[in-house]
């Protein structure tokens, strides 16, 4: 099983409305990728805030393998809802650190 790891720095003015429905939407590919075993989204309450460095929302989700994985990377549901995702980041891009990992 592969887990994809995702922190999110959102951008001070990201409603938790905007943040709510893109976690939402990511949990719907669940029904859209077979192989998708769980998805879970997090808030980061660590009070370590120089080590958080903005990062206060992560995802996850569990993919059946590597194959599945490499599925939701390309799927243009998946792609549009990163796209929105970046939008709403400090940063753009920068405000996002992916980890995947064997569990």
């Amino acid at each position: 099983m592969i887990r994809h790891l995702v922190a999110l720095r959102y951008k001070d003015e990201t409603p938790d409305a905007v943040k709510q429905g893109l976690m939402n939407d990511l949990a719907g590919l669940s029904g859209h990728i077979d192989g998708i075993i769980d998805f879970q989204a997090r808030p980061n309450i660590s009070v370590e805030d120089p080590l958080v460095r903005g990062f206060r929302d992560v995802f996850w989700f569990d993919f059946r393998d590597l194959k599945v994985r490499d599925t939701y990377l390309d799927d243009p549901v998946h792609q549009g809802i990163g796209a929105r995702i970046v939008e709403n980041l400090e940063g753009g891009a920068d405000g996002v650190f992916v980890f995947d990992y064997t569990v």
